[in-house]
């Protein structure tokens, strides 16, 4: 008795295959390995792309990422060097207007409304550079710089109290410096010198 393996070689041994059918059954056979070649492809690329994505992932970690950005420094546009850490601090590097190559870095945390301490974003420092800055000079001067505005504020003080409204094109920040004392700033109003510090 045959089984039926056996029945359909023997029925299927009789019949003459032409060389176009032969020809057609390589091409199917080229079809299938291609088939198969694809998803191999795109497992690789796949492969490659979180191998790539791991090691920025990495760089970044370890080293934080590096970018070019322009900001103002004492009423100049300047362009700086900036690398984040991710951790709520940076390093930046630029040259200053004498041609000196400065480094120097900073952070900041965020308090939450629970008083929980967070790091500062990318965001949040990069406004913080923007911020104004408050000079005392050695010959007893006193300047602001904020964006392009350079600002001699020395005789503006009265019980060691300076009000100052900036503008910079739409932009308005209204300044309370405490002399020798820190300052705040709003974009709504003066803030009081003992409601800061």
């Amino acid at each position: 008795m045959m089984t039926n393996k056996e029945k359909y070689t023997q029925a299927f041994n009789a019949i003459y295959t032409s060389p176009t059918l032969n020809l057609e059954v390589v091409k199917m056979e080229n079809i299938k390995k291609k088939r198969r070649l694809k998803p191999v492809l795109t497992a690789a690329a796949a492969c490659v792309l979180i191998v790539s994505s791991a090691s920025v992932a990495y760089a970044k970690d370890v080293a934080g990422i590096r970018r070019t950005i322009q900001l103002w420094l004492r009423g100049d546009q300047t362009d700086a060097v900036i690398q984040f850490d991710g951790k709520g601090h940076y390093n930046m590097n630029y040259t200053d207007d004498k041609g000196n190559e400065i480094s120097q870095g900073g952070g900041g945390v965020a308090i939450l409304d629970d008083g929980t301490e967070v790091a500062a974003t990318e965001d949040e420092l990069a406004e913080m550079l923007n911020s104004p800055e408050v000079e005392y000079r050695s010959d007893g001067s006193v300047w602001v710089y904020w964006f392009s505005n350079k600002l001699e504020i020395t005789d503006k003080f009265e019980d060691d109290v300076c009000f100052l409204k900036l503008e910079n094109g739409k932009d308005i920040l209204y300044m309370t410096i405490k002399y020798k004392g820190g300052y705040a700033t709003s974009t709504s109003e003066y803030i009081q010198p003992w409601q800061f510090n």
